[in-house]
């Protein structure tokens, strides 16, 4: 099926008919023909066009806690998708085959209305939707109308995130989310700079802005990589700025690393790490500590 681009939001026009997108952190500067750091997002002639707006690669009712969140309507399902692309660059992505592919015309991608997926959310009885597997910012056009669509239809919307949109986009879009799930990298930027090709800092500030929001539920992911960003020193900063920033009632999660993509040379992520990891968050005060990707994840 051939794919049929839709006009892309939050873009300007630049000289020599480039456009800047506006839509991420990355501000790309893009000439006519070519795409965006996402692979998703193209100029043509003049103006930017999204190349999966209503084309899903991903598709599932899963439950709740999978995405991971424990304290908003747990027990339910989620209607899940995600789409092609990312705005990170991260050599250890765990899942690369969705992030790091761009759609081309002769990809088999059926297309699916904001409204006709709502309508697959209710018939499989989900309580909300959420805009996850990639990062949703590179779909945020697509997630913006299905989150709309959903909230008539009397479903909440939940977003996976790495955080790294604008603020222009993010104050469009997050009124419409109910709960976000924001994966906090590593507390360095160092480890954006080398690991991500992004940066710290804007992260940070998107998780303050979705918590001031009213009536909103937020909590945090670390994949945790031995020799990257599991020093005592980061998890401490960590810890240290979410409970200054977002309370000790925040859900934190710690979730295992396994090699992927294009970096191996970290081992598996030992249990026992995270463990530790989890005792300490526990014995700092916060509430609400999980540990994820390990057969037992008690601490």
């Amino acid at each position: 099926m051939a794919l049929h681009p839709s006009p892309a939001r939050w873009w300007q026009s630049e000289g020599g008919r480039c456009v800047r997108c506006r839509l991420c952190l990355r501000q790309c500067l893009i000439a006519p023909g070519k795409r965006g750091f996402c692979g998703v997002r193209e100029n043509r002639d003049g103006s930017l066009y999204t190349l999966v707006y209503g084309y899903p690669a991903a598709l599932q009712n899963d439950p709740i806690e999978k995405k991971p969140l424990y304290h908003f309507l747990p027990g339910t399902r989620v209607f899940s998708l995600g789409t092609l692309g990312c705005n990170l660059g991260c050599v250890f992505c765990q899942n690369n085959t969705l992030s790091a592919t761009s759609p081309e015309e002769e990809m088999p991608l059926r297309f699916f209305s904001p409204e006709e997926l709502v309508r697959l959310a209710l018939r499989e009885g989900c309580r909300s939707v959420a805009y996850t597997y990639n990062e949703p910012t590179v779909f945020a056009e697509y997630a913006f109308d299905t989150a709309l669509a959903a909230r008539r239809a009397g479903l909440k919307n939940v977003l996976v995130t790495n955080g790294f949109i604008s603020h222009e986009a993010a104050a469009e879009l997050f009124p419409l989310i109910d709960a976000a799930n924001v994966d906090m990298k590593g507390f360095s930027e160092d480890f954006y700079r080398s690991m991500c090709r992004a940066s710290l800092a804007p992260v940070l500030e998107t998780i303050r802005f979705f918590h001031t929001l009213p009536g909103k539920h937020l909590e945090l992911t670390n994949l945790v990589i031995p020799g990257k960003n599991d020093a005592p020193e980061l998890i401490d900063a960590y810890l240290d700025w979410a409970g200054e920033n977002l309370g000790f009632e925040v859900p934190l999660h710690f979730s295992a690393y396994h090699p992927a993509y294009k970096f191996r040379s970290a081992p598996p992520t030992p249990p026992a790490l995270l463990k530790a990891i989890g005792r300490h968050a526990r014995e700092r005060g916060f509430r609400y500590i999980h540990l994820g990707n390990i057969p037992d994840p008690d601490f």
